[in-house]
């Protein structure tokens, strides 16, 4: 093109960018629950800017440039809009680019569903890139994952629509989709997971949404993707209060793998749904209750991990446990706390021994079916272990109380920097099998050992120190209840968990955290920046 079509589309681009930029700043969309931005009604416009005529068509009128918030960017100058930036805003973003408007368009497609909650960054990475092509997609836009100023009025429009999937979409979202509902049952099959958003696909959608009580319409909207992750859904296939042979099968199987405490009668009660996850937990399943096809291949399987309960653990299954030690006199029914403590440990190694086990305190498949079987042997008489004073059964106390009443902190994340100090023990461990996967790629759904979500990286680092955690989503770390909750931000310290809208991360020392990052692409060690605190929903702490 000329010199002057040039300088009128480059011209046309900067206008975009700073519409984009007065969007944001006014908080058009928030997916993330942080405060919403509004203009203080004192504020005053700037004086009107006229535009140099030559960057404006023949019949528009003069254009103004609006004052923005105290939080957003400078104001621009009379010269032009470039003053909000050190380096010019390039003509096309492609993959590879660095420019502070990056992390302005990631936190707009953040917004909008079609990029996982992170903190944006000025990286225009492959899972940018491929965020921009599923927008273009579905704006009947060229997929070329770059950003030229059709895409770019797209996403900074005000009529920008929330990401949904329909009859034919293409891409590795549609699978992930599709895969979530062939372990609802909702797909009979394992090679309907294509990629391919065809007729199939659209009758499971549409069932899931009868089943759920949505509007009917096939399409994977806003609504209907929160309900498919969510511990809501209701599934098609076996769940609570369905009685059959295949139930029987698979009670007997997990009996055999040390799961069920009652015996087999083929009809998916509480007990089962919670042997399943307890199973799903420890077989790096999704932990959803529900025997999906996954979960049946993986409990059928030759390599399916028995259940190992011990020290430390906590949840219906340790309390049902200690209900069964209790009726056989090792245990007070006062300890019966659902927390596996030092109490509950010796009272299993007494069962063990009564019982001929090897006495290694810990509740393996042997163990249970011992422990559920008619001819378990009751503890000899006076024996009844464990005074309900001694504490041994309650969860020991790790420091840093989370009801500090630390005027720094808050769920609000308005406090500074947490004082995270020196990690010692299990935690630097923690930091230590963290920082080991530095660089690694950001990858939806991966769970290592060379590739991670933010969930995916959370789970392999914790187990790969010994704490036997399950699978867990952004979501369900917000409330797992497992370990001493942080309520301050302010409270928190090296080797925590912290939780944040739609994202999870590691605690490292130095006020840092180190997260399998969307934004960057890939795992990082970063500043607890104020991103994190305005966002921040809870803490959890795992070592003392």
């Amino acid at each position: 093109m000329n010199m002057k079509k040039r300088r009128k589309h480059r011209d046309s681009l900067r206008r975009f960018f700073l519409a984009g930029a007065v969007l944001l700043s006014a908080g058009a969309l928030s997916a993330c629950g942080s405060k919403e931005a509004a203009l203080n009604e004192s504020t005053s416009l700037a004086p009107p800017v006229v535009l140099m005529e030559e960057t404006l068509p023949q019949t528009a009128a003069d254009e103004t440039v609006m004052a923005l918030t105290p939080d957003g960017p400078l104001l621009p100058s009379v010269a032009g809009v470039d003053a909000e930036y050190t380096d010019p805003i390039p003509d096309y973003l492609r993959i590879g680019e660095h420019h502070p408007i990056v992390a302005k368009l990631q936190q707009r497609l953040m917004d909008l569903g079609f990029m996982d909650n992170d903190e944006p960054t000025d990286f225009y990475g492959e899972v940018t890139q491929s965020a921009v092509k599923i927008y273009q997609r579905q704006n009947k836009l060229a997929q070329d994952g770059i950003i030229g100023p059709e895409t770019l009025e797209a996403i900074l429009s005000p009529d920008a629509k929330y990401y949904a999937a329909q009859m034919g979409d293409v891409g590795d979202d549609i699978k992930r989709i599709q895969d979530r509902l062939y372990q609802m049952g909702y797909l009979a099959y394992g090679n309907q997971v294509t990629g391919n958003f065809g007729e199939a696909t659209e009758a499971a959608v549409k069932k899931m949404q009868s089943v759920n009580g949505l509007e009917q319409d096939g399409k994977v909207g806003r609504k209907t993707m929160n309900l498919l992750y969510s511990d809501e859904v209701k599934p098609n296939l076996l769940s609570y209060g369905e009685k059959s042979d295949v139930v029987l099968e698979a009670q007997k199987r997990l009996k055999l793998l040390g799961y069920m405490t009652t015996e087999p009668d083929g009809t998916y009660g509480n007990d089962t749904i919670m042997a399943v996850k307890q199973f799903q937990s420890r077989n790096d399943q999704v932990v959803d209750g529900f025997l999906g096809p996954d979960t049946r291949i993986a409990l059928n399987s030759d390599s399916a991990v028995p259940n190992g309960i011990s020290l430390g653990d906590s949840g219906e299954s340790v309390q049902r446990v200690q209900s069964l030690l209790s009726g056989l006199g090792y245990l007070n029914s006062g300890n019966a706390t659902g927390y596996y403590g030092e109490i509950t440990e010796d009272a299993v190694k007494s069962f063990q021994r009564t019982n001929g086990l090897s006495a290694d305190g810990t509740v393996g498949a042997m163990t249970m079916a011992k422990l559920t079987s008619s001819d378990a042997k009751k503890a000899p008489s006076g024996s009844r272990g464990g005074s309900t004073s001694s504490g041994g059964n309650r969860r020991p106390s790790t420091g840093g109380s989370s009801q500090s009443g630390n005027s720094g902190g808050g769920s609000s994340g308005g406090g500074g920097v947490p004082s995270t100090g020196t990690a010692s023990g299990s935690a630097s461990a923690l930091i230590s099998v963290a920082s080991s996967k530095l660089g690694c790629p950001y990858v939806w759904g991966a769970k290592g050992p060379n590739a991670f979500d933010c969930s995916g990286f959370v789970y392999w680092c914790l187990n790969q120190v010994g704490v036997r955690q399950s699978y867990l989503t952004s979501s369900g770390w917000r409330s797992v209840g497992k370990y001493q909750k942080i309520t301050s931000f302010s409270n928190l310290r090296a080797g925590d968990i912290i939780v944040v809208s739609g994202h999870v991360g590691i605690v490292a020392n130095g006020g840092t955290v180190i997260d399998a990052s969307s934004g960057n692409g890939k795992v990082v060690h970063r500043s607890l920046s104020s991103w994190w605190a305005n966002n921040f929903i809870c803490g959890w702490r795992i070592f003392g």
